[in-house]
């Protein structure tokens, strides 16, 4: 039957998908249960509604009193441009990876299964610093039951495999089925059109959020699974130095039918590495906007990170929530203006442009 979901519906949703805070999370759910419409159609969806809510609820009140903390830290909580979770089968050398590429403590060591809970570390990338966060390795037999939890917060994937591996084929299909049976979809479309060198190619000037949103059919009669989580992915062929032929990784997508944006890389040499920050960067669309007082030089040190298609209005939250609601006009500084022009809230804002917020 038609589910016909409400204007408002369709709003909690979009902003459900966007939030990364557990609190603003569980307060769009609510609005998702309270506009969902209720009949028969929505019967499996409110139940699934009612229980996130619940679930989301029982965390945010921490654990019971006299009861310890169980198992690891489920999620990370997001820092940076970005959070993007590497992800990989068995000694696919994804923490050696980790650790070089952000110098954080990773245990390593040449048996499967080394990491135990979600590692996270900062990558630099020229004033601005992008999170990636190690997890255990999945392979078509285990996957940590909490794994998808620590898929809830991320902006992307990086999916690393090790190209001497023989059976490296085999990994990138089981790790995608398990995830896809947990309602989670590595995907090769990118927010921005993203190369195999990293390098942005034919953006458009819409705006695009960091994780694909699913829209509804003109009927209405289907209704997208507003908790499927939707992951831009990279295909990162580790441990190149062992097996450097330059058509590996072509053939490895042609075997595995996928067609990620692809990298060879060698944790071990460092080869390839300096490419995996500017596609993350570009490929995410990352917009860097500095912040300046009246009378005075920008705040170049700091800048503020959105993505493509955000306004004055979002840079004014971003700086004070309260900010937003007395935001009158702007200055800018940048590519969309001319210097000093007076703009409203929703004018967009671009990478490199300087912000001077009026109250």
């Amino acid at each position: 039957m038609p589910i016909n979901p409400s204007p408002e519906y369709k709003d909690a949703e979009a902003a459900y998908r966007k939030a990364r805070e557990p609190a603003e999370r569980l307060r769009c759910l609510k609005e998702m249960l309270r506009t969902i419409p209720k009949h028969k159609g929505t019967e499996r969806l409110q139940a699934d509604l009612k229980t996130r809510v619940k679930s989301l609820t029982d965390e945010l009140a921490g654990p019971k009193k006299g009861g310890g903390r169980t198992g690891p830290l489920q999620a990370v909580h997001p820092e940076g441009a970005a959070q993007i979770v590497l992800i990989g089968p068995p000694n696919s050398g994804k923490s050696s990876l980790h650790a070089k590429l952000t110098g954080a403590h990773t245990d390593v060591a040449p048996y499967p299964f080394t990491t135990k809970a979600p590692v996270p570390g900062m990558l630099p990338f020229e004033d601005v610093h992008l999170q990636l966060v190690d997890l255990p390795p999945v392979s078509a037999d285990f996957m940590e039951p909490w794994y998808v939890n620590a898929l809830q917060t991320a902006d992307a994937a990086m999916l690393v495999v090790d190209l001497s591996d023989p059976e490296c084929v085999d990994h990138v299909p089981a790790i995608r089925h398990r995830l896809d049976e947990k309602r989670v979809t590595l995907t090769e479309a990118w927010p921005g059109d993203v190369g195999a060198t990293g390098a942005a190619s034919g953006a458009s000037g819409a705006a695009a959020a960091a994780r694909p949103i699913a829209s509804f059919p003109e009927d209405d009669e289907e209704m997208p699974d507003p908790f499927r989580i939707h992951l831009p992915t990279v295909l990162v062929a580790n441990k190149s130095d062992l097996d450097p032929d330059p058509d590996e990784v072509e053939v490895l997508e042609e075997l595995t039918g996928v067609k990620y944006p692809a990298l060879s890389v060698s944790a071990e040499t460092g080869a390839g590495l300096e490419a995996i920050a500017p596609l993350l960067f570009r490929g995410l669309e990352i917009a860097r906007v500095y912040t300046k007082a009246p009378g005075r030089e920008p705040d170049r040190d700091r800048p503020y990170t959105l993505r493509r298609g955000a306004t004055v209005l979002d840079v004014a939250r971003l700086v004070h929530r309260d900010l937003a609601d007395s935001l009158k006009f702007a200055k800018m500084w940048g590519s969309g203006a001319f210097d000093g022009q007076q703009v409203g809230p929703e004018h967009a804002v671009a990478d490199g442009d300087v912000v001077e917020l009026h109250v």
